[in-house]
């Protein structure tokens, strides 16, 4: 094997000139005292940002929704202005409160209640926003959410044609995001607010992935300042096949390519490697795909990179290329338009992030159950691995029976996490023997890093689903 294809990049903070030193208060030469650096968010005693589903009542009935999918547990209702009272004691120290949840934000009668009384108490630089499909927003309602405070809103629209629109979002048109944005442009103008930001959010699809460059810029020119795209979760096996991402990792697919690329170099198919690792008589050039693909296996063992090596070997590097000349495009738009554009990944990410987690947020159902994430906010199935898995809520109480403060600096939650913060967890999209009975259960104790945290399947980390936080 090449050494170039055994070369890993490791990326390691370096300590540089002038970093602060802490403790014993004494200078050392070359060195600066500083005063010591902020706590992370989530180690703080307070939460950092809020997601507040104010309602799981929604005005569609799209497709691609959880709600209208098998082993569903979510029942309807709104907050109630009690529940969201119990919030109050967070916002005096709040960067965000995203009013956002599975339902419709602006069936809930109380939403400019619940913004004004918010806003009363953040933070000068704090924001509220929510995401929604538009349809609801007439020109008095747009008015009166700028002038209870909003700072953002994000319209989905999923298509760039009607026929499409229609198609993705059961029930909406179009048009109606076209007079959502005439609405909110008016307000802005009238509350004189130009700093309140009109986005859209894009789920993307197989069916509708082509349609994206367009899509921008229409929405650009409706006065769209920003653009969020996530992939879709796909909620059961019929709907996996809308999903544009691949299931393998960014740097699994690397080093696959890399071997694959030797491979075709010594005249060999890795692509015959099952085959020849179960003859039981090899001829020499199957020893020698074995012998390849065996020695990727244990440069992944030295990287720990998880190697599913089935679905390498299934790979569709046309899709992918495929997506990726699209995110080209849309960046090309992007750039031409002054439009703030975040695309997600093509594959997993093989460094996981929880951005849920490291931005310090809590996530409040409208029962008023407390939730560390979207992943592990509700109880559903979904088929984002590549495998059906029922997945159980996370809940380390109710506002009804505690405060929030109270809630969030509970030892079990602080510790849930600081143990995503490390990341030792297993990467189950990249696993072969997925699903296994430790996460494909209904009563969730540990995995197999005998870890206590239900975030070895969430793609959410991975890069793959984004959304306005």
């Amino acid at each position: 094997m090449p050494e170039d294809l055994k070369t890993v990049a490791i990326a390691a903070e370096n300590t540089k000139p002038g970093a602060s030193v802490r403790g014993g208060g004494q200078k050392l030469p070359g060195a600066t005292i500083t005063a010591p650096e902020a706590e992370p968010a989530p180690l703080r005693a307070y939460p950092a940002k809020l997601f507040v589903e104010i309602t799981t009542r929604c005005n569609l009935g799209c497709f691609m929704c959880v709600k209208q999918t098998d082993g569903c547990g979510m029942s309807e209702g709104d907050l109630t202005p009690e529940t969201f009272a119990a919030l109050e004691p967070a916002f005096p120290q709040l960067e965000a409160l995203v009013l956002n949840g599975v339902g419709e934000p602006l069936l809930n009668p109380h939403l400019e209640t619940f913004i004004r009384r918010a806003k009363s108490s953040m933070p000068a630089t704090g924001w509220i926003g929510f995401q929604s499909n538009g349809l609801l927003m007439t020109d008095s309602r747009a008015l009166s959410l700028v002038e209870a405070g909003l700072d953002k809103i994000c319209l989905s629209i999923d298509a760039a044609s009607p026929e499409t629109f229609r198609k993705v979002r059961e029930g909406g048109e179009l048009l109606a995001i076209e007079k959502a944005f005439t609405a909110l442009a008016a307000a802005k103008q009238r509350c004189n607010r130009p700093e309140v930001q009109v986005g859209i959010e894009y789920v993307l699809m197989n069916s509708n992935l082509g349609e994206l460059p367009s899509a921008l810029r229409w929405a650009a020119e409706q006065g769209a300042s920003f653009a969020i795209v996530t992939h879709v979760l796909p909620y059961d096996e019929s709907h996996a096949v809308e999903a544009a991402y691949s299931n393998c990792t960014d740097e699994a697919i690397a080093l696959f390519g890399a071997y694959k690329a030797e491979a075709l170099r010594q005249g060999l198919d890795i692509h015959r490697y099952f085959e020849s690792r179960w003859k039981y008589t090899k001829n020499p050039e199957a020893r020698r795909i074995v012998s390849l693909v065996d020695a990727m296996k244990n440069e992944a063992r030295q990287r720990d990179l998880f190697l599913d090596i089935s679905k390498l070997l299934q790979l569709d590097s046309g899709k992918m290329a495929e997506v990726a000349a699209v995110f080209d495009q849309a960046r090309m738009v992007a750039l031409e338009k002054g439009l703030e554009l975040r695309l997600p990944g093509v594959a997993l990410s093989e460094k996981r992030q929880c951005s849920f987690v490291e931005d310090g947020g809590m996530f409040v159902s409208w029962e008023g159950n407390v939730s560390p994430c979207y992943f592990l906010w509700h109880s559903y199935s979904c088929f984002a691995g590549g495998w059906q898995q029922q997945v159980q809520p996370k809940v380390f109480g109710n506002l009804a029976e505690r405060g929030i403060l109270d809630t969030w600096n509970d030892p079990a939650y602080r510790s849930f996490r600081e143990n995503v913060l490390a990341y030792d967890y297993p990467n189950c999209s990249g696993c072969g023997l997925a699903p296994c009975d430790y996460v494909q259960t209904e009563d969730f104790r540990q995995d197999c890093h005998i870890k206590d945290v239900q975030c070895g399947a969430c793609l959410w980390c991975m890069g793959v689903f984004q959304c306005l936080r």
